[in-house]
């Protein structure tokens, strides 16, 4: 096989209208996949009276215009932030300067559609500087650290993202990212498989150019799994989210460091004697149950393959049914990749200021869909925070309307980053570089060793 050479502010408390089913306090009623995340990290503010950034006209310093941020002024700022995270994320930076006298990207046209962070940033000018050119948009609304986008932008990245985007924006975003007069991309990085999802939808003769397809979450796996078992998956994939370099590190530790961080920020919840359920023992699981468990907290575990189930009871967990502790208990989270995980009818059981949260990509984990209904009222608390207040005066505290908690509400550990940036990089040089036949038209793990390449 090829080898590749390297060279050496304070808000109001509002209600909903409780006689109309209209919609909640956030920009986004968002029913996809899309779950966007407004970050902690992020000291910018995002207002709803603000002026869209699609109605503004910004230039970076250079004169560019081809980007779209919420304030191209905030630029210094995120630039910091970058360089922050740059010394954090050794094995990342450490593939940039042995790879790019080589160049392994050259050429290279990639659009991707993940969070925007400081992190993730990293990768971005790693991609660039191994010969890239980019354009990014984001893969949730709130998730979008607004100076970092900025900073992007001044560097002359073609980025379109802010944070708290509608689900128009959402939209419109990766419209702009793929649909441009004179460039053509020949490579997709995706976290969800929204991006996917829309040149497949939008544009499929954009597939003619394009090299493969890079996926880190595991929804956006599962979605290149569905369309290679109906025979319309039409480019190589490779599959991020199952490496071991990303499931074993990033879902795991990152879960584990993030989730009270996630928890504290938005609800000031003392975990020690708390009754939380969580629903899924994957990796995730797994590292939310282990910090929450660390606290003190008496942790419930719902889980539908007996392995993971058989490892929950191992670790000490009590694995239940939701049904049978749903009353009870006084968290709930979801991390298990599926719909509809946590029902109205859950919901209409739990017990007065129960906190329910996600902790998987996809928003369709908790059924908030149900909950903008005339006899329910909403009160938006804090960024992130709404209670949903029942007739009898019974009230749930949502966190970051049932999209990812984490991103949304925190921060997330910089070194676990690290390690699946530069997979994602490692598999975006393979699939660009990889000799006509290598890959057939389907779904593809990353080896445990480089060398098995």
């Amino acid at each position: 096989s090829q080898q590749i050479q390297f060279a050496d502010d304070m808000q109001e408390f509002t209600k909903f209208p409780t006689k109309t089913g209209r919609r909640s306090l956030s920009r986004s009623i968002s029913q996809s996949s899309t779950d966007s995340y407004s970050s902690a990290a992020s000291y910018t503010d995002s207002s709803d009276d603000e002026v869209s950034p699609r109605e503004k006209q910004q230039t970076n310093s250079k004169g560019s215009s081809n980007f779209c941020v919420k304030n191209i002024k905030q630029a210094e700022f995120g630039r910091r932030e970058i360089e922050i995270a740059e010394q954090d994320m050794s094995a990342l930076i450490s593939l940039r300067k042995r790879a790019q006298g080589e160049k392994p990207l050259a050429g290279a046209k990639i659009v991707g559609c993940t969070h925007i962070t400081a992190q993730t940033a990293v990768l971005i000018e790693t991609l660039c500087a191994l010969g890239a050119q980019c354009r990014w948009s984001a893969c949730n609304i709130y998730s979008t650290q607004n100076e970092v986008a900025a900073a992007l932008a001044e560097a002359g990245v073609a980025v379109f993202a802010w944070k708290g985007e509608s689900e128009d924006d959402f939209w419109w975003c990766i419209d702009r990212c793929v649909n441009i007069d004179g460039w053509q991309a020949n490579m997709i990085l995706d976290d969800g498989g929204d991006l996917t999802h829309w040149v497949y939808k939008k544009y499929p003769n954009v597939f003619k150019k394009i090299r493969g397809i890079v996926e880190e979450s595991v929804t956006g796996v599962h979605r290149l799994y569905q369309l290679s078992k109906a025979g319309k998956l039409c480019v190589p994939a490779m599959n991020v989210n199952d490496s071991v370099t990303k499931q074993k590190f990033d879902n795991l530790y990152c879960c584990r460091e993030s989730i009270l961080d996630g928890l504290k920020r938005t609800t000031d919840v003392m975990f020690g004697g708390k009754q939380v359920v969580v629903c899924g023992y994957g990796e995730v699981g797994k590292g939310c149950c282990a910090a929450l468990k660390a606290l003190g907290a008496i942790v419930y575990v719902t889980e539908i393959d007996p392995i993971c189930a058989l490892q929950a009871c191992m670790d000490g967990f009590r694995v239940v049914k939701l049904s049978e502790v749903i009353r009870q208990v006084d968290v709930v989270i979801t991390c298990t990749g599926n719909k509809n995980v946590v029902t109205r009818e859950h919901l209409d059981r739990m017990k007065n200021s129960c906190i329910v949260c996600n902790m998987g990509h996809s928003n369709t984990e908790i059924d908030v869909t149900s909950l903008r209904t005339p006899e329910l009222t909403w009160e938006r608390v804090r960024s992130q925070v709404d209670h949903v207040i029942w007739p009898d005066g019974k009230r749930v505290v949502l966190l970051a309307e049932g999209r990812l908690l984490n991103l949304s509400c925190s921060t997330v550990p910089t070194f676990v980053l690290s390690i699946t940036a530069t997979t994602q990089a490692l598999a975006l040089i393979e699939l660009y570089n990889a000799p006509e036949g290598r890959y057939k038209q389907d779904v593809y793990l990353l080896p445990k060793k480089m060398g098995e390449w």
